[in-house]
């Protein structure tokens, strides 16, 4: 079995796979994490780790991962199943190029645009041939809410936990939620119509936090997975125990 465990700056996700499936699965701080692993080391043989760090990682954590499995670190400099001609993979974003891998290895021979509705909206394009060639990346909904409040005089700090009321905005805070949901929903309904004139057959997948809020709003054929991360991650780790 394999364990793979994606380490932020404030929180760690981690799941188990079993072939492709996922078995378990966990989101928690650095502090408390080992607690919620250690469980399922006692109940499943887990052979395999693979493990990506964004943010500091304490040397336990890692220490624990090589007693008790084979274990991988993911990095820039981890050989992947496909070539990356973006110009400074150095600066790419390892949780970018978890979700191509996914791309790449559940619709393979295809055009993939990966959209993932987190922090930021990043788009990641990768072609039939086996090539990724970048993409872009904007403001997530939160950043966006965050934005409008700080750098605005006189407007509130909301959250997404409602939806507004009217689509025509008759109070600031209708106002703002349309703006900014129904903008995004804009932004990525004109990046998949300019992607699809430049790629046939054009597969498009959006996972990400935020996805939920998004996805009913498109007017694309889209497929929403929010465990195309982790998918990717244990991809990676399959690619390289076969290599």
């Amino acid at each position: 079995m394999n364990l793979v465990v994606d380490i932020g700056n404030t929180l760690i996700k981690a799941a188990l796979f079993e072939s492709d499936s996922i078995v378990w699965e966990s989101k928690t701080n650095h502090q408390n994490f080992l607690k919620s692993v250690y469980p399922i080391f006692k109940e499943y043989q887990i052979k395999n780790i693979l493990y990506s760090a964004s943010g500091k990682v304490d040397q336990s954590i890692i220490e624990f991962f090589k007693e008790n499995s084979n274990t991988f670190k993911f990095d820039h400099d981890t050989k992947l199943p496909f070539l990356n001609t973006y110009e400074t993979p150095k600066t790419l974003g390892l949780d970018r190029l978890a979700l191509v891998t996914a791309a790449y290895t559940i619709y393979p021979s295809k055009n993939v645009l990966v959209i993932d509705a987190g922090t930021c909206v990043t788009y990641d394009i990768i072609t039939e041939k086996a090539e990724y060639l970048g993409g872009s990346i904007s403001p997530g909904l939160v950043m966006r809410l965050k934005a409008l409040n700080h750098y605005t005089e006189g407007l509130p700090l909301l959250s997404l936990s409602k939806a507004a009321t009217s689509p025509i905005g008759k109070n600031t805070r209708d106002a703002i939620l349309n703006g900014v949901i129904n903008g995004t929903v804009y932004e990525i309904d004109q990046n998949i119509e300019s992607y699809m004139s430049d790629f046939k057959d054009l597969t498009i997948i959006l996972t990400g936090g935020d996805q939920h809020f998004l996805s009913t709003k498109l007017k694309n054929v889209i497929f929403a997975n929010s465990k195309f991360q982790l998918l990717g991650l244990n991809s990676i780790l399959e690619y390289l125990l076969n290599d």
